[in-house]
């Protein structure tokens, strides 16, 4: 049987010299490639491939994992209730539980034509900055809209009207690759029906997130904040195009201005506060550094309803269970990769190099010696992501500023574990509003800084994308 150089050079010849001779030679899989998440790695690819702890996580602080899993999981009821751990939900919210939205701990989805809500979307609002909002903007990177806040809540208690009604309709962009074969694209268009408080402001601006996958959150967190910022250096010196920027954005706790790195524009600092905010504003929790209900001043009903707070004030969410969330998000494991050394999957890795992905996609790291739990430190890990901001073009705009965010600007989703999406969350809709509906379409929508590498993909004849997919699926 021919040697695995050999065979993987038949397969450069069958795809075009052009693609193997202009980039790195990846002949094997690289030494630990297979270990993402390094020692965390968890070695299944089934359903629950997302939901795992850390392999290294010993057994004596499984406890704490499995306990922040239940809180997670399980929905939060209506305040008051002889449930008094779990009660306090809303007013107003998108979901009742993390889970809903991040479905076996993998990636939302937009809402079906016959969904009543939009659960695992949720859809951004805000206006557009002005001096006299400075202070707002500074702490929290928007200026919400007046009546509806800074995010659209779809459901709410007895009681309550909710926000209103969230349907996303499609329209269709089609796109030609260099040998003719013809993809049709889709473009979102967002509909927000029966208004529960009225019209909002003429120049509301709108922004629909679905959920991201929670595997590896711990690991990212860890990554040196100099290890970001020299991507960023780097990417400037190469003058190609690519110029990543770290988000600067307001730490509730510390009560100052540092790096994002979470959420779909790096708008959150770590995952605490990451938590914090969402237990706020998808599910109307309290929390000790965010202890007030998710209304505005317009939301009579809203402020004046029975909330879960303890007769001493405490809040909601308490402190401990707060704790044991964050130790779960922080320690669920990134699933191995799957046939590194399989010649088709090395070509794909090849091809990825020579469209120049990786200058954003990027792919090694080694964690921080200080890292929050002691598992995630000192790993070698691979989340393909340099965690900074690009210009990703008009097609994928949604106008609206976060922090130093544009309007056009994206963070660089890891792509660890995307190819186990069908198997974990049954579908694969990517991108920050799941319009892509399959690995090939979310490539396609790359523009703004990444432009040149959409079209270098756009030249690959079916081989080559046949190999492009098959090393994006094995991630």
């Amino acid at each position: 049987m021919p040697s695995l150089p050999l065979r993987l050079s038949a397969l450069c010849l069958a795809l075009g010299l052009s693609a193997c001779d202009d980039a790195p030679r990846f002949t094997k899989a690289e030494p630990g490639e297979a270990r993402s998440g390094g020692a965390a790695t968890v070695r299944k690819s089934d359903q629950n491939a997302f939901s795992l702890p850390s392999a290294n996580l010993p057994p004596s602080r499984r406890v704490d994992f499995s306990v922040g899993n239940s809180f997670f999981r399980s929905p939060w009821v209506i305040a008051p209730s002889t449930t008094t751990a779990r009660d306090g939900l809303g007013p107003l919210f998108n979901t009742n539980a993390c889970q809903n939205c991040h479905i076996k701990d993998g990636r939302g989805h937009p809402p079906t034509p016959d969904a009543a809500n939009a659960v695992s979307m949720l859809v951004r609002l805000s206006i557009p900055d002005a001096p006299a909002y400075a202070k707002v903007i500074e702490q929290v990177g928007v200026v919400p809209e007046p009546v509806y806040g800074g995010q659209f809540q779809d459901m709410a208690v007895p009681g309550v009207a909710p926000e209103g009604k969230v349907r996303v309709d499609y329209t269709p962009v089609p796109v030609r690759f260099k040998d003719g074969t013809e993809v049709e694209l889709r473009k979102p268009v967002l509909q927000i029906t029966q208004l529960g408080y009225g019209p909002m402001h003429p120049d509301t601006r709108f922004s629909a997130r679905v959920a991201p996958p929670m595997i590896g959150l711990g690991l990212l967190e860890a990554i040196p904040e100099e290890a970001i910022l020299a991507n960023a250096t780097a990417q400037a010196k190469e003058n190609n195009g690519v110029n990543g920027r770290p988000n600067r954005v307001w730490d509730d706790a510390q009560q100052k201005t540092v790096m994002g790195r979470f959420g779909w524009k790096a708008g959150q600092p770590n995952l605490n506060q990451q938590n914090v905010h969402a237990f706020s504003g998808d599910m109307g929790l309290t929390t000790s550094l965010r202890p007030f209900d998710d209304c505005t001043d317009a939301q009579t009903a809203c402020k004046q309803a029975p909330n879960g707070n303890g007769p001493d004030g405490e809040p909601e969410v308490s402190d401990n269970i707060l704790r044991l969330v964050l130790f779960y998000s922080r320690n669920l494991a990134v699933p191995a990769r799957r046939g590194v050394n399989d010649a088709q999957v090395l070509a794909g890795k090849n091809l990825f190099f020579q469209a120049g992905c990786q200058s954003c996609h990027t792919p090694k790291y080694t964690t921080a010696a200080n890292a929050a739990e002691p598992e995630l430190a000192n790993q070698v890990i691979r989340p393909y992501s340099d965690l900074l901001l690009h210009d990703m073009g008009e097609g994928l705009a949604d106008n609206r500023t976060e922090f130093q965010a544009s309007g056009r600007d994206w963070r660089t989703p890891p792509l660890w574990g995307i190819g186990l999406t069908q198997t974990v969350s049954g579908h694969t809709q990517f991108l920050h509003d799941g319009r892509a509906r399959n690995l090939l379409e979310a490539v396609l929508w790359h523009g703004g800084e990444a432009k040149a590498a959409q079209q270098q993909v756009l030249s690959f004849n079916a081989e080559q994308r046949a190999a492009l997919l098959a090393f994006l699926n094995s991630l």
